[in-house]
């Protein structure tokens, strides 16, 4: 279980494996970790997955085709900076909202509004997850907790503020770039406890 309140900017880069299961190094900084333990999960770009091999700068982390196959790691994104997240413990503030790590799906970011403290991005809908996405809801997009703004047709707007933009990959992602998304816990249980009354 994760906040979506990312703690560090790693490097991810596609290491020669099997043809199934992809296996990746994940560089980062000696502090981060030196909190990793060998079988934790970790975050990356919203993606839950199992860490080993941990090193001192670094620690490996392999991809089913699964997981390719409804995230970004099936896409050419693949690789680059990435967004890190350790799991929650009992004494961590909860400063997001509950993210699992169980990726719904793949969005594209459509347009970016850059203004003097703030950027508003656009970002569009899977259409299977569009009755998730609400206005002043949670949404978890490449690991990062995010409020919506605006819901449209298709779409919906978050506005970032210069911190999350300068301490996630945020700041540099561009119109028609790929993301993972995970759509509001409490907002999927609700909508299956109300299909299940009928």
């Amino acid at each position: 279980m994760f906040t979506g309140i990312v703690e560090e900017v790693g490097s991810l880069q596609r290491l020669e494996g099997e043809q199934g299961t992809h296996q990746y190094r994940v560089s980062t900084t000696p502090a981060f970790a030196e909190g990793i333990n060998t079988g934790d999960s970790i975050s990356i770009n919203g993606v839950c997955l199992t860490a080993y091999d941990v090193q001192a700068d670094s620690f490996r982390v392999d991809v089913s085709m699964e997981t390719r196959e409804c995230t970004t790691f099936g896409t050419s994104s693949s690789e680059g900076q990435v967004n890190l997240e350790r799991s929650v413990t009992p004494t961590t503030r909860l400063g997001g909202h509950i993210v699992s790590g169980h990726v719904d799906g793949i969005c594209r970011l459509e347009a970016r509004e850059n203004h003097e403290n703030e950027s508003v991005l656009w970002i569009s809908i899977p259409e299977d997850l569009s009755r998730y996405i609400v206005p002043k809801g949670s949404v978890c997009v490449d690991g990062v907790s995010l409020t919506v703004n605006r819901v449209e047709k298709d779409r919906y707007c978050v506005t970032v503020i210069p911190h999350t933009l300068e301490c996630t990959t945020l700041g540099s992602r561009r119109a028609g770039d790929e993301m993972n998304i995970e759509v509001d816990l409490v907002a999927r249980y609700l909508a299956h406890l109300i299909e299940d009354r009928g």
